[in-house]
């Protein structure tokens, strides 16, 4: 039987990840009711991540302050880690584990959603604003991989992608931030539709 492609193999590993994560559809949208509440009432978005998950984490809160399909009022989301001065700063005079956290403390309020991504469940800096999150009344959704790791467990909502390669995890953590994007986005107009916010 002739060997498989690079690109072959990794669409039908893709294909077999993206099936799994049907079974989070429940928790899906549990997480879009918690940030579209969340944004209704005036809270904002928070989220963070390290790596391809930093980005993942900018790119959410881009469709926010911008727009997902519709053309619709921008939402306050702030990515945790776009700010290279206060990165780079928390990092040489304090710990990079810290990085996140104090970012919450400095910008989370009771009623805020935190959007928290590690692929492997294990990013101290992740955990240690997950941690922070709670203490603050900050509602917390975690986008996660393999078992969960030292994550597992802490966060209101989980999203366990469990498969073993970062490069699936991510591409199944992005499937997951559109669809929640889509059903939020949903949510935000049929509230401008009914008078309770403005459209834009």
């Amino acid at each position: 039987m002739k060997e498989l492609s690079v690109l072959q193999s990794n669409v039908a590993d893709a294909k077999v990840v993206l099936d799994t994560i049907l079974e989070l559809e429940p928790q899906v949208e549990e997480a879009a009711r918690v940030l579209a509440d969340a944004l209704l009432r005036g809270n904002k978005l928070l989220a963070c991540g390290n790596g391809g998950s930093a980005a993942d984490a900018s790119h959410l809160t881009t469709e926010f302050v911008v727009r997902f399909h519709k053309e619709r009022r921008p939402y306050p989301a702030i990515s945790l880690t776009a700010n290279g001065g206060d990165l780079t700063a928390c990092g040489n005079d304090y710990s990079f584990d810290d990085v996140f956290s104090r970012q919450v403390r400095a910008f989370g309020l009771k009623g805020d959603v935190l959007f928290a991504y590690t692929t492997s469940g294990n990013s101290e800096n992740v955990l240690r604003a997950l941690n922070t999150a709670r203490q603050y009344g900050v509602a917390t959704v975690a986008f996660l991989g393999r078992d969960g790791g030292a994550c597992a467990g802490i966060a209101d909502v989980e999203l366990i992608v469990r498969h073993n390669v970062t490069a699936r995890i991510q591409e199944a953590h992005k499937l997951l931030l559109h669809t929640i994007c889509e059903l939020v986005e949903l949510r935000l107009l049929a509230a401008a539709e009914a008078g309770e916010q403005p459209l834009t």
